[in-house]
Formats: C-alpha cells, structure tokens, sequence
C-alpha cells in the first residue's frame, strides 16, 4: 500500500485454484474507487472510473453508470471501500452498486449490495440480487478480518 496526500495505491497478489491473481488499486482521499489493473497469467483487464463515466479495457460501461467501487470476487479488500467511503453508523445501512469483478474470467458486470452496519466491527453484507448474506468482521481501520466461508485474515 502507497499513499499520497489525495490516493490510496493497493497491490495485491492473490493465489488460489485459479492460479495467481495479481492487482493494483487506486482510491482518492475519500475512499472512492479511481482505477484497477488486475491480471491472471496472461489475461488482464483495466477498469477506470472517472468524474463522468466508466471504462473497463479502454471502453465506456454506461450499464457501470451507478456504481460506486469495484468489487473483486477473489479479494475481501474491495469490500473496506464501501465501509469506508460510507462511514454507517451502528444500525445504519447502505444499497450500493459495484462494477464486480468475477474470477478467474475478468468479467465485469453490475452488482447491487446492501452493506448494514451491526456493531463497531460488524456488517452485514447483502446480494440484493441473489440470496447471498455474510457478517463480515473488520479491524478498527474498516480491514476485513473475518469473511465466513469466505476469506480469513491470518496476522503475523
């Protein structure tokens, strides 16, 4: 991770049965998505987000249009952006729409979620267009610690 006064800069590598999935995100100051280049062997995509528009490969996603971050489906660090950027107080809940990034196929499609906060480092994350509903833990930083079935942060 890299910062500077107005950007967040994550790289990430992840390994799974899918091989290596490497990555680079940007967020500004407030938490909002601004770019991602991610690569899996010797497939790649890039996703932009600017003031007025959506580009996935160079090309605009007008059906991106609504959405807020990015959320990639083999990482849990795309789901601190939400947390963040939304700053919910307990009991508060949010519907948001991601530009999902489904893995190992690079493919990018709209994807509404609720995000409810239950506690100070409890959410509850909800598919609004599937059956899919996961508590997830975070650190007191918004870092998702615990996603059942899902992603488990090991320290040290």
């Amino acid at each position: 991770m890299s910062r500077s006064l107005d950007s967040t800069r994550f790289a990430s590598t992840v390994l799974g049965p899918f091989g290596e999935l490497v990555y680079v995100l940007s967020v500004d100051a407030d938490w909002r998505f601004r770019s991602l280049d991610l690569s899996i062997g010797e497939r790649s995509t890039s996703i932009r987000r600017g003031p007025d528009a959506w580009a996935v490969d160079g090309r605009r996603r007008p059906d991106l249009d609504d959405a807020e971050e990015v959320d990639i489906s083999a990482s849990p660090l795309t789901n601190t952006l939400p947390i963040r950027r939304l700053r919910l107080e307990v009991g508060q809940h949010a519907d948001i729409v991601t530009a999902y990034v489904s893995v190992p196929d690079l493919e990018v499609v709209p994807d509404p979620q609720r995000y409810t906060r239950l506690g100070m480092d409890r959410y509850l994350y909800e598919s609004r267009d599937s059956d899919f509903t996961r508590t997830i833990t975070v650190d007191e930083e918004g870092y998702v610690v615990r996603y059942p079935g899902l992603f488990l942060r090991l320290d040290g």
